[in-house]
């Protein structure tokens, strides 16, 4: 088969290499890949992994063979998955608890938008317990994460503050979001959840929006800056309140699970995908510019057939 792999030599970082076929634990089924999306980690991954290595998490396509151990879906079945690399690839082995069975109505392009930026936006909400008639506060919510923790929080009954461009604040108040702030420091708390992905002086404030017994979890840090964290940021005012950091491959068992659930919820027309942008995987270079360039607003999904 042929995949993307990691080369030094290559002006895009990357180059299509032919490999051998992925051998399947009996626990995993044989996935044909037909389309997959970007995430802003792997461009941290591109530039850490060895020549060679295989990227890609997001993937959508048909089973081509079943597990051996009789779990999961049967050859044919249309699939959802997240998995730790060789997404890009024309054929994936994946565990059968990381899959989802896609409904007929969700094209292959849409969810390809789901399995790590749905999953970690559902799973870093989860921290917030029961949101009805909770305040919850979302910083960077333009991007696919953020979009998906709105759109969430609203289903399950939350009130919900968006920090993002003022460009956007009509596109997010439609997605669900009762207020939209260009800076965090218009953000009026307190919230009883905050979702933080900015980092340096977006943390701060957000310590001092955070209400007491409170959380903020922590799934990124795309200003690159750090933050100083002492006692006296806590107390007076926010006492009980807690930091939490989240990463979709330490939060537990059951992606697949979540994945299913979000594609209902897309299915129902509750949740909305956002494609900004499809290419052919071997175009990926115009993708990754368009993500490191922060130009689009949505997701870059890659088709892999055709």
């Amino acid at each position: 088969m042929i995949a993307l792999v990691i080369s030094s030599d290559s002006a895009t970082g990357l180059r299509i290499a032919e490999l051998a076929e992925p051998q399947a634990a009996s626990n995993e089924a044989l996935v044909s890949v037909h389309a997959t999306s970007l995430n802003r980690g792997e461009l941290r991954l591109l530039a850490l992994r060895p020549n060679g290595w295989i990227p890609g998490q997001d993937i959508v396509g048909v089973v081509e063979g079943a597990a051996a151990d009789g779990s999961g879906p049967v050859v044919g079945t249309r699939v959802a998955a997240l998995v730790d690399q060789a997404g890009w690839a024309e054929r994936v082995a994946v565990s059968t608890d990381r899959l989802a069975v896609l409904p007929d109505d969700v094209s292959f392009v849409s969810a390809a938008t789901l399995p790590v930026a749905g999953t970690t936006a559902l799973r870093t909400l989860r921290h917030g317990g029961d949101l009805a008639g909770q305040r919850v506060l979302i910083t960077g919510a333009s991007g696919a994460v953020g979009r998906f923790q709105i759109q969430i929080a609203r289903e399950q009954g939350a009130s919900v503050t968006a920090v993002a461009a003022p460009r956007h604040g009509e596109d997010l108040r439609h997605l669900g979001a009762e207020r939209v702030v260009q800076s965090i420091e218009l953000a009026e708390g307190p919230f009883s959840l905050i979702t933080e992905s900015v980092g340096g002086e977006s943390l701060a404030h957000a310590i001092e929006r955070v209400a007491p017994g409170g959380i903020i979890v922590m799934f990124g840090s795309s200003s690159g800056e750090l933050t100083p964290v002492g006692f006296r940021q806590f107390v007076p005012g926010h006492e009980g309140a807690r930091l939490q950091t989240f990463a979709y491959y330490t939060s537990g068992s059951g992606i697949g699970a979540d994945i299913a659930w979000l594609l209902g919820l897309v299915a129902a027309g509750r949740l909305e995908t956002r494609v900004a942008l499809t290419v052919p995987w071997t175009d990926i270079a115009q993708a990754l510019e368009t993500l490191r360039q922060r130009s689009i607003s949505g997701k870059a999904v890659l088709t892999m057939t055709g």
